[in-house]
């Protein structure tokens, strides 16, 4: 990864990578630009992201965890048991060196394994970052939800991205 440290780990999550992550998620509700979300979460918050089909990888350097990304069911109606919902986060100390692209290639690999055929999301618009990160890796803007939701009494507007899996779609 460029301009990390070396000994870079990608690898499937575990409960006990939890706390680290909640680290890492808090830093996104703290700044305000990732997620509508704003109370703090812990470990135990974050049990529910575990044990599922649902693909949760972390990227990790001689620091500890640096990113990491997840699915989510997108429904739980089994018409829609391929397609899945993602976030993706980086510690604010490593953003802009590769961890957020290395956790959603895996994601994306994962998902494809698991026999996903579509990875969707929602992405704030003034997220310029993170809709970059997904236009590189193959995802597309397919519209805006207006006011999707209020952050701080102020409501914002996201974009409806997705990517398609090619390999599962038979």
């Amino acid at each position: 990864m460029p301009g990390h440290a070396d000994n870079i780990n990608v690898r499937d999550a575990s409960p006990a990578d939890a706390e680290a992550m909640a680290w890492i998620y808090n830093q996104g509700i703290e700044e305000r630009t990732a997620t509508f979300e704003t109370r703090r979460r812990t470990a135990e918050d974050l049990e529910g992201w575990f044990g599922s089909a649902c693909p949760v990888v972390v990227v990790e350097d001689a620091t500890g965890m640096v990113a990491f990304a997840v699915a989510f069911p997108y429904s739980p109606r089994e018409c829609y048991s391929g397609v899945a919902e993602f976030s993706v986060y980086t510690a604010r100390e490593s953003r802009g060196r590769g961890a957020g692209s290395l956790a959603m290639e895996t994601l994306i690999q994962r998902a494809q394994e698991a026999g996903f055929w579509k990875l969707s999301s929602r992405v704030f618009l003034e997220n310029e970052t993170s809709l970059r990160l997904l236009r590189k890796l193959g995802f597309r803007e397919v519209g805006v939800f207006e006011k999707h939701g209020k952050l701080d009494g102020a409501w914002h507007d996201v974009a409806i991205v997705e990517r398609l899996i090619e390999a599962n779609l038979d």
